[in-house]
């Protein structure tokens, strides 16, 4: 009776240890409301677009840069200089100022999927909406940023040497 019981007792505590961690959803970042919104659908959409239209990525790089400056920081903690470098990786890029070989195509297509969210005032949460309004934008560039901190770490490096491509 004794040995059964005991059997029974390490079989449900093995069923404990191995259960998914509790914050599992929280370190996916598509279940973040703003990435399945159907605002980032679209600004995902729009990056597709217009990745080979220097015009448009210029539109775009005014757009968002005007935005930033009028901005709240504090939304972006950390990321804004990050989001800074996007902006001047987007003029960068669309006037052909640089052009990297190495850069991936879904890199570039997260750094204009960001802007694009970032510039749209109705997104998940509407831009009028004091602070909250960029909380949501934030997290956007927070996975865009995730997405190609390498490529834009290579563009600063770039951009600290003068605007040259060695290599």
């Amino acid at each position: 009776m004794k040995k059964a019981r005991k059997t029974k007792e390490k079989s449900r505590r093995r069923r404990k240890t191995r259960s998914a961690p509790k914050n599992l959803k929280e370190n996916v970042p598509y279940r973040k409301p703003a990435l399945r919104s159907e605002a980032f659908a679209k600004a995902l959409a729009d990056a597709k677009s217009s990745a080979n239209d220097p015009e448009s990525l210029q539109a775009l790089f005014n757009e968002a840069a005007k935005k930033a400056a009028a901005g709240p920081r504090e939304a972006f903690k950390g990321n804004w200089p990050y989001l800074q470098a996007m902006l001047r990786f987007i003029q960068a890029y669309s006037s052909g100022t640089y052009s990297p070989r190495d850069v991936s195509d879904d890199a570039l297509l997260w750094m204009i999927a960001a802007l694009n969210y970032f510039v749209d005032p109705f997104d998940l949460i509407p831009d009028n909406v004091p602070f909250l309004g960029f909380v949501d934008d934030a997290t956007v560039v927070e996975f865009a940023v995730s997405r190609t901190k390498d490529t834009l770490d290579d563009f600063m490096i770039w951009e600290t040497r003068g605007g040259t491509i060695s290599g």
